[in-house]
């Protein structure tokens, strides 16, 4: 990515920490706003879900590629889950948590284990002494060289697009989620939230496949959860894994600083930010997570100096995919070619 349109050609005249106090007044979430949001996300998922049902059941093929919009709005429904998880959704701590969890059972994320992982992502990203937790894992260029063969491959087969965006959401949302894995020994909660979501959601499924059948279950809904949890990988993918992302160690580390540049401004078309719950706008979700998410492009409005920080459009973001390693000698990432043409050069 030469000379990416997302560089930052001028800093910005208002220090990262004090976007904090300025943002602070739009973290109000809107109830009525919420539960629209909310009914326009579950009416639409469940029409388009019974659509391709109906057309699987009279064996009209063509009618099942409403899959698609159905596997978008389940996309939607977690972007909602995610925000009840900050506490941005209602504001209000038991309505949150109760609509995060039943959602969960939707999404085949156990919200209460779910919430605690995402919560560490949020206070370690971009910290090089802290990665492990809620992350995609990234190595610097060091740590991969002085790997073994064997340690390499296995990195590589990890950053594969294949398995990234095909068979690692697969693995995380139909078994990964399935026992609280990485809070095994972290209290009875994640193991509650867990099984808990597993039972509800078996409960589920066995009374959708009494209504429409094996068959009408399988090739309907599993391909709305796959594709689904296919674009949520992309999108956190791309929200991180930048060319100009920002990552650093020990004491240079500070939250502000790491959360507006360590995370991007996705810039997608109107239709695809809707879908998405404004989750392109990430930098500012990270520096101000309270903020609901239909309220991210009052923001930018306001403040339009802050669009052009970590931006990445839609075709940009496809470059995303070879950038694998972080070179702290340069401070961005790199493809597995760039680091081998760098260490040879040295």
């Amino acid at each position: 990515m030469n000379a990416p349109a997302h560089a930052i050609d001028q800093p910005l005249p208002i220090s990262a920490g004090a976007w904090l106090k300025i943002l602070s007044k739009y973290r109000q979430p809107r109830l009525v706003r919420s539960l629209f949001e909310l009914a326009v996300t579950v009416l639409p998922l469940a029409l388009f879900w019974a659509g391709a049902y109906v057309s699987f059941a009279y064996r009209f093929w063509p009618g099942l590629i409403l899959v698609l919009p159905a596997a978008a709005f389940l996309l939607r429904l977690f972007m909602i889950q995610h925000d009840c998880g900050h506490g941005s959704f209602f504001a209000r701590r038991q309505l949150d948590t109760w609509t995060g969890r039943t959602l969960g059972v939707l999404t085949l994320t156990p919200y209460d284990y779910w919430r605690r992982a995402h919560a560490v992502h949020h206070a370690s990203a971009g910290n090089l002494d802290e990665r492990g937790v809620g992350d995609i894992t990234t190595l610097t260029v060091s740590e991969y060289q002085g790997l073994p063969w064997k340690g390499r491959l296995g990195y590589r087969l990890y950053r594969n697009p294949v398995v990234m965006f095909g068979i690692g959401p697969a693995w995380l949302f139909l078994f990964k989620h399935r026992l609280p894995f990485g809070m095994m020994r972290s209290g009875a909660l994640p193991w509650i939230s867990t099984m808990a979501t597993n039972l509800a959601f078996a409960v589920l499924a066995a009374l959708m496949i009494w209504a429409v059948g094996i068959g009408g279950f399988l090739i309907v809904h599993l391909p709305v959860v796959l594709m689904a949890a296919a674009a949520g990988v992309w999108l956190f993918y791309v929200q991180h894994q930048f060319e100009d992302t920002h990552w650093s160690s020990g004491g240079d580390w500070q939250f502000p600083q790491a959360a507006l540049h360590g995370a991007s401004h996705y810039d997608l078309p109107l239709v695809l930010r809707w879908i998405t719950g404004n989750i392109g706008v990430h930098h500012v979700h990270h520096l101000s997570s309270r903020i609901p998410y239909y309220r991210l492009p009052e923001v930018l409005r306001d403040h339009p100096e802050l669009a052009g920080i970590g931006r990445i459009t839609l075709l940009q973001s496809l470059q995303c995919v070879g950038l694998v390693l972080w070179d702290e000698k340069s401070g961005r990432l790199v493809s597995f070619r760039e680091a081998a043409r760098n260490s040879k050069t040295v």
